[in-house]
Order: structure tokens, then sequence, then C-alpha cells
């Protein structure tokens, strides 16, 4: 019964909480920026280099001659996928350019400003830190 009381506490703990929230919230998140990688960023540029799906970029390794990824797949033939590669990395791209972001908001929100109070070393009130007497015990400071 020890053990069982003991899992509870753990699994309740704020932060074991917080972790699940966040791997919930990063699952979502990780389904828009694929979205927005497959979907918005890659057929433009598939365009601009001259196929509509990037993604159908391969190099047959066993022979033959597929138009598409999918029907080399289907064929069984090796293929060297470097079109889905390139799709990867501009997704990990996105997402280091979204956790930068999201962090250094967080650390700009979070710096405190630098201090404009001291203790006073006699009697430990607060006093400006350009006091040169403390207006509590009347102590220079």
């Amino acid at each position: 019964m020890g053990m069982v009381k003991e899992f509870k506490e753990f699994a309740l703990k704020g932060n074991v909480i917080d972790l699940a929230v966040a791997v919930v919230i990063a699952a979502a998140f990780g389904k828009v920026l694929t979205s927005l990688v497959d979907n918005i960023l890659m057929p433009p540029l598939g365009v601009l280099i001259g196929k509509h799906d990037f993604s159908d970029y391969f190099i047959t390794l066993s022979g033959g001659h597929y138009e598409t990824l999918a029907q080399a797949k289907a064929a069984g033939a090796a293929t060297l996928s470097y079109g889905l590669f390139v799709n990867a990395v501009i997704y990990f791209l996105i997402v280091a350019l979204a956790i930068f972001l999201v962090i250094r908001q967080l650390n700009r929100m979070s710096r405190k400003p630098p201090p404009s109070m001291r203790d006073c070393p006699q009697c430990l009130s607060p006093i400006p830190l350009k006091a040169t007497r403390c207006k509590f015990c009347t102590q220079p400071v």
C-alpha cells in the first residue's frame, strides 16, 4: 500500500501535471507546424523548383523509372527520398525558430530591473542605493 501512496503523491505533484500539459500542447503545436511546412511553405517552394510536390524528389536506387515516390514505394523500389529529408530539415528549422522566439520572449519578461534599494547594514531597513545615511537609524552607510 505504501508504494501506491508514494506514486499518487508523485503523480499529483505540480511538476508532473505541468509536464503532462506541456506534452499535450507540444503535440498539438507539432501538428500545426507540420501542416505549416507541408501545406503552406513547401508547395510554393516546389513550384519555384519545378515540381508541385517537393516531397516527390527522390532517386531510385534499384533501377526503373517512377513518376512519384508513392509509385516507387508501391513497386517496392529502394529510393533515396531527399525531398522528404529537405521537408524534415525545414520543419526542424521552423520548430527551432519558434522555440527560440518563445524562450527569448520569456527571458525578456523575466528580467528584473536593477535594484534601487539596499538594506542598511546596521538596522537592515531598506534604503535607496544612493543614500549616505540611513533614514531609520541615522547611521552612515
